[in-house]
């Protein structure tokens, strides 16, 4: 599967990080991660410090996938607001995913402050400007069933938004809690300490057969090799689909451009992370280099047809910038596409299905993946040690 097009910025900025083998001999592991990007590499980090023995294995480059495609708007909020995630998927079940995803945020910000590492990452407000004047009743239904629940958020008015943010909107949702961080980075900087508390990292290394016993999973690769394992990880992200029975994900493609740097370092109010109401929505940040990372244009299209797409998506997404900051020039200077998947609840699937025994998956769906990818580590960690975790049935395949 091409999970992007052209090159992302992580990649042309940070080059080769780490260089990994790919695997020429039989090993034996107590767990087994398939998927060598930022899920997997989370889930890695969180498996060793449990004191597990792990391996990880990609048939790509490290981190060269979807992860270095990914703009890391680290934010809770779901794709759907919690008002209608509610009629979807009940009161508690909906209170407490959005809770778990509010607490995500301050989880990647301690994992961060024990890596040694120039990762970008910064704590950020986050801004959800009102698209149209008629998604304001909703917006405000949302900020009182959140500060309900202990969500800190904040309504700005038109005349609040412009005089904040100088942006001319009906009205926005202003919150606290929010972060962005270098995925590519960040990625290498797990996998890195991973390593040093013992684990294995296998790049160009292909999965082709899995096969399950009563005591574990042995793993055949197309290079003839074999992992013998007690337990895998599925966190190869938009690939697992062929893991599981049943369709769970749908397919889009995204597109992303970056400026060239600007001159001003405060281009609005705490270079808060932005977006918006309308689906698909435009967003945007700030980079610690001074650019601004300005995503959106959601379609179906291909891999084939995402690339001939992405200059004209470039433009139009260059175009509702400048109406939205018609004071800040913005010059592209990279652009790329990626695939991202959504949920029918926008929630990630996390747990374990009947047809797949002594197999974990890790799937952090929707805008907020790495968010879910946090989430994920941690329940599989805990089902792997014996660990009680109140997450687990929130994303499970029988929700």
């Amino acid at each position: 599967m091409d999970l992007r097009s052209a090159y992302p910025y992580w990649m042309l900025r940070n080059g080769i990080i780490n260089t990994y083998p790919s695997l020429t001999e039989n090993i034996t592991t107590e767990v087994t991660v398939i998927g060598g990007g930022i899920t997997g590499a989370l889930v890695a980090w969180h498996l060793c410090n449990a004191g597990l023995a792990t391996v990880v294995v990609d048939k790509r480059h490290i981190g060269m996938g979807s992860t270095a495609a990914s703009t890391a708007m680290l934010q809770y909020e779901i794709d759907i607001p919690l008002y209608k995630l509610i009629k979807l998927v009940g009161e508690r079940t909906a209170i407490e995913s959005y809770k778990a995803s509010y607490q995500s945020i301050p989880d990647i910000k301690a994992i961060v402050s024990k890596l040694n590492a120039d990762l970008d990452f910064k704590m950020r407000p986050s801004l959800q400007f009102a698209s149209f004047k008629k998604d304001i009743p909703g917006m405000q239904k949302e900020i009182a069933l959140r500060k309900k629940i202990g969500i800190k958020t904040e309504w700005l008015d038109e005349k609040m938004l412009y005089k904040t943010f100088g942006i001319e909107k009906s009205g926005a949702i202003f919150s606290n809690r929010a972060a962005q961080v270098d995925p590519y980075v960040l990625t290498h900087a797990l996998l890195e300490q991973s390593i040093r508390k013992g684990a294995n990292i296998y790049d160009h290394t292909e999965i082709e057969k899995i096969i399950y016993t009563p005591r574990g999973v042995t793993l055949h690769t197309t290079e003839k090799r074999v992992i013998r394992s007690r337990y895998i990880v599925i966190a190869c992200g938009y690939e697992s689909q062929k893991y599981i029975p049943r369709k769970v994900q749908e397919l889009k493609s995204t597109y992303a451009t970056i400026s060239e740097p600007l001159n001003r370092h405060d281009l609005w109010y705490k270079n808060a992370l932005i977006w918006e109401t309308a689906t698909p929505y435009i967003y945007c940040r700030v980079t610690s280099d001074n650019r601004v990372i300005l995503g959106g244009k959601d379609d179906n299209k291909q891999p084939a047809a995402r690339d001939k797409a992405l200059s004209l998506k470039t433009r139009l997404l260059t175009q509702e910038f400048h109406k939205l900051f018609p004071h800040i020039i913005f010059k592209p200077d990279f652009k790329w596409a990626g695939y991202f998947a959504s949920t029918k609840d926008g929630l990630p699937y996390i747990g374990m299905i009947p047809q797949r025994p002594r197999t974990y998956f890790a799937l952090g769906f929707g805008g907020n993946g790495i968010t879910f990818s946090v989430i994920a580590a941690q329940i599989i960690r805990d089902m792997l040690t014996g660990k009680k975790n109140d997450h687990e049935k929130l994303f499970s395949f029988n929700r």
